[in-house]
């Protein structure tokens, strides 16, 4: 934003116009307990180099996944970033690109849209995929969103555990909207089949679980399938797309709508965002789907073009009866997840996801061999598994900053969740890193 000094007089006649004697009079609406009563301690200015300085001095306070050996997960997670994808994304014709309108100036942007798309639905075994929303929190609201406007129902049920950032989102976006939610678990976090199925009813819009859920563990989604299904209502999955490297992909099993946070294709941690929402369903409700969708076609001379065939602008048009208002998508990102499964394939995304199984699988054995630690449960799980801990998982938190090590997350954080240490554990963690890891938890042991 450009600084525009104002002269004494032209500020008086800016709040003549306005119909005001003086700044005071305009700003009475504001508690004087709030306002500004001095200026602003502000050190003296400097120079170009003393700000970079300056900022640099800052910038090495950070804790990162660099200067600490990460095992913190939650939906976000430490996977290797190869180099191609940030040479990519920093070419000014991509980083610089604005809504792709005019399909003939935006053949680059509109095929990485459709690229995005087509492997989105490789890895979920959907029909159609949209470009991208904004991170897996708004991807699980837009879902209640279509699902609502699908049967008109309101209700939605989470079976299992669900990330408690997600919910937070969604309960904010929907406000308004007269949405019911209600959660069905186990002691443990996983799903309550039996509580779900005897709840459900022609009033339930979605059933929604999260594979691996919140705490890490893989539900038995077939059964929750065959449960949403036999009441009409919506099956709504959301996953973590590496894990789909060996897990089940969700179209196989029957889900109406996937979604999910794309961070850990190519994306790096960044403090928590921005990020990249995932959203794919069935072929039957792509009239419905919020976000862009790219389309491959021909032009008069037979040659291949893209076309952005599908936009919610929705806002303009339909207005309250639009199923979504957004009206962008987080295209350098989705382009950054792009490269990332071109370069990795197939076969790579299985590796990694192969690799972050059996690493953490190792480094849940060896937790649970210290006195005092236990696994919260002894079901499957993928990358990610919750420990319960002799002290306050924040003092182990707190200690591991001092040694090295983002030690993981205090679930006692979020009032509705299980207390316990999550970790997270991914193709970058090797051996000696965890077994160093195990050695400073035993510090703790009782």
């Amino acid at each position: 934003m450009a600084f525009i000094p104002n002269t004494d007089q032209e500020r008086q006649e800016m709040l003549d116009r306005i119909g005001v004697k003086s700044f005071d009079e305009l700003i009475k609406a504001i508690p004087e307990s709030v306002r500004l009563k001095k200026d602003l301690d502000l050190p003296p200015r400097l120079s170009e180099y003393e700000i970079i300085k300056l900022m640099d001095s800052y910038a090495s306070k950070n804790i990162t996944a660099t200067s600490h050996v990460c095992f913190m997960g939650g939906g976000s997670y430490d996977h290797f970033i190869p180099s191609i994808v940030g040479s990519i994304v920093e070419r000014p014709e991509f980083k610089t690109a604005y809504t792709p309108y005019q399909a003939e100036v935006s053949q680059g942007t509109l095929q990485a849209m459709y690229e995005f798309q087509s492997m989105i639905c490789a890895i979920t075994g959907m029909d159609v995929a949209n470009a991208s929303l904004y991170d897996g929190g708004s991807a699980l609201a837009e879902a209640c969103f279509l699902a609502n406007a699908h049967n008109r129902r309101t209700e939605f049920l989470y079976a299992g555990s669900i990330n408690p950032h997600y919910r937070q989102v969604a309960d904010t976006i929907t406000a308004g909207k007269n949405y019911t939610f209600k959660e069905y678990k186990n002691a443990d976090g996983t799903c309550n089949h039996a509580e779900l199925a005897a709840n459900i009813s022609d009033k339930t819009a979605a059933v929604i679980v999260q594979q691996p859920n919140a705490y890490g563990n893989i539900e038995d989604v077939l059964e929750i399938e065959k449960i949403a299904h036999a009441h009409k209502a919506l099956f709504v999955v959301i996953v973590n797309p590496i894990s789909l490297g060996i897990l089940e992909a969700p179209g196989n099993y029957n889900a109406d709508i996937v979604i999910g946070e794309g961070q850990s294709l190519g994306i790096a941690m960044s403090y928590g965002g921005p990020y990249l929402g995932l959203f794919a369903c069935k072929n039957e409700l792509v009239r419905k789907i919020p976000g862009r969708l790219s389309g491959m076609t021909e032009d008069l001379d037979g040659k291949r073009g893209f076309v952005l065939t599908l936009q919610t602008r929705e806002q303009q048009i339909k207005r309250e009866k639009a199923t979504s208002n957004i009206c962008t998508n987080q295209g350098l990102y989705m382009l950054a997840a792009t490269v990332y499964m071109a370069t990795m394939g197939k076969e790579g995304i299985k590796e990694v996801a192969y690799q972050s199984m059996q690493k953490a699988h190792y480094l849940a054995k060896e937790i649970a061999k210290i006195p005092g630690f236990k696994l919260f449960n002894d079901k499957p799980f993928f990358n990610e598994f919750m420990v319960k801990t002799p002290v306050a998982a924040s003092e182990i938190i707190s200690e591991g900053t001092k040694a090295g090590f983002l030690a993981g997350i205090d679930t006692s954080r979020f009032s509705d969740c299980l207390q316990g240490l999550l970790i997270a554990v991914t193709e970058k963690r090797t051996k000696d890193e965890m077994d160093a890891y195990v050695e400073f938890l035993k510090k703790f042991a009782k």
